[in-house]
């Protein structure tokens, strides 16, 4: 786990993590009351291996574990819990962890104070962009056990291996196991497999990772059948928290074509990639803001709604000012009906446009007004897509940076990637 404000220099347990979270007033504990709610993000598992190994190693946590895991485990009641527990207090998703951490070296602790990373990773960020940082990441050992990665090399043993291959590998071999190869392995922030070989920078306190941590005092987790794996996934998507989405998209007509063709099935993927029980809304827009009917469940509505997304086409001028102004209005009255009933959700909107803003009766000004801080730790997040040349980039990527979601140039051809991204990120 990478943690950007200074967490303790020694390993915790799960609890300690979500008995944070769940405090507003938990980093008292720590001397930094004044940074508010603790928020905590990872990758997607489904997406990141680094993001899949926290939840496998949450469940071990949980079951006391650090071998055999099962699928009837992951489904048991007691994980089921501390998955949701985990997830009800995530406040950020990322298809990668290096996506993640350069967003926390970007905005600092108003968009996240902790997320799962490797040490390799934390080591490789407080070397190569302290200029860019008013901070330095730690990296915290869950106390419960962690996957310990040992990068095995073997000699591959087969009839058509000859002799000078056999013995170059063998050469090979030797090298890497020798003194100095493991030394120069720490040098890259790499643990050395031969425990004779002193640890030394950047495996420091002073580069944010604990030496004195081995395999004999933080337990090494067995890796998880396929199966399991499985349920580790399925338990994640059911317990993680919900989405509300709204999508606007551009179909002026500068979208005419293969824009409009392309923006079309790839809207319609994200729809199928959302969770039947999170909540979408379109709106298209050009001369005017036209919400597409029906909305509400995904589960409910992707059918009807992807078959109207089908028969849009493009025209007209472009009111992206007034689209992002009047999509925020309506799912900021969404998110306070979830807040009164004490729903906790994560609030996104997807802002796809291949060119300025001509029409709207709002100005720069007035849009910019309209947008919610970034402070605000489950507020309403913009994703915006530059698509093409023509965009207005300046402007789209001050939306996404305001409100601490996250800027994209798209063409035709990869919009569907994009889209992937945002998805993982609800």
């Amino acid at each position: 786990m990478a943690e950007a404000m200074g967490w303790p220099d020694k390993p915790i347990g799960w609890a300690d993590i979500v008995a944070l979270a769940a405090d507003p007033d938990g980093w008292a504990r720590y001397g930094h009351s004044e940074w508010g709610q603790f928020k905590f993000g990872h990758p997607h598992p489904e997406h990141s291996s680094t993001g899949f190994a926290m939840m496998a190693n949450l469940a071990y946590a949980t079951l006391g574990k650090t071998s055999g895991l099962t699928p009837e485990d992951v489904k048991s009641p007691a994980v089921i819990e501390a998955f949701r527990e985990v997830e009800q207090n995530t406040f950020h998703y990322g298809l990668s962890t290096s996506g993640l951490t350069r967003l926390m070296v970007k905005q600092g602790p108003s968009y996240l104070h902790a997320a799962t990373a490797s040490e390799t990773s934390t080591l490789w960020s407080n070397r190569n962009v302290p200029d860019k940082m008013d901070f330095q990441f730690v990296f915290i050992f869950p106390a419960d056990g962690t996957f310990w990665s040992d990068n095995p090399a073997c000699l591959v043993d087969r009839e058509w291996v000859s002799a000078e291959q056999r013995q170059a590998a063998e050469i090979y071999l030797d090298y890497l196991l020798a003194p100095e190869a493991q030394d120069m392995a720490v040098t890259i922030g790499l643990r050395p497999s031969d425990p004779d070989i002193p640890l030394h920078g950047p495996i420091s306190f002073d580069m944010g990772t604990d030496p004195r941590v081995t395999p004999h005092n933080v337990p090494p987790l067995e890796n998880v059948s396929g199966e399991t794996a499985a349920a580790i996934i399925d338990v994640f998507k059911e317990t993680k928290k919900k989405a509300t989405v709204f999508i606007l998209l551009d179909i002026s007509g500068s979208m005419v074509g293969e824009k409009i063709k392309n923006a079309r099935d790839g809207t319609v993927n994200f729809l199928n990639q959302l969770h039947k029980d999170d909540q979408v809304s379109i709106y298209a827009f050009n001369d005017i803001v036209l919400p597409l009917q029906p909305s509400g469940r995904v589960g409910d509505v992707v059918e009807v709604l992807s078959d109207r997304v089908e028969t849009l086409f493009a025209e007209n001028n472009t009111v992206l000012n007034d689209a992002v102004c009047t999509a925020l209005e309506t799912i900021g009255e969404e998110r306070e009906r979830d807040r009164q009933q004490g729903l906790a959700r994560l609030y996104g909107i997807v802002v796809i446009s291949d060119g300025k803003d001509t029409s709207s009766v709002r100005s720069t000004y007035d849009l910019m007004q309209c947008l919610p801080s970034g402070e605000d730790v489950d507020g309403v997040r913009l994703y915006t897509i530059a698509y093409g040349s023509d965009a207005d980039e300046d402007l789209l990527e001050r939306i996404a940076n305001r409100t601490n979601g996250k800027f994209y140039t798209s063409e035709p051809e990869n919009i569907d990637y994009v889209y992937l991204a945002i998805s993982s990120e609800q």
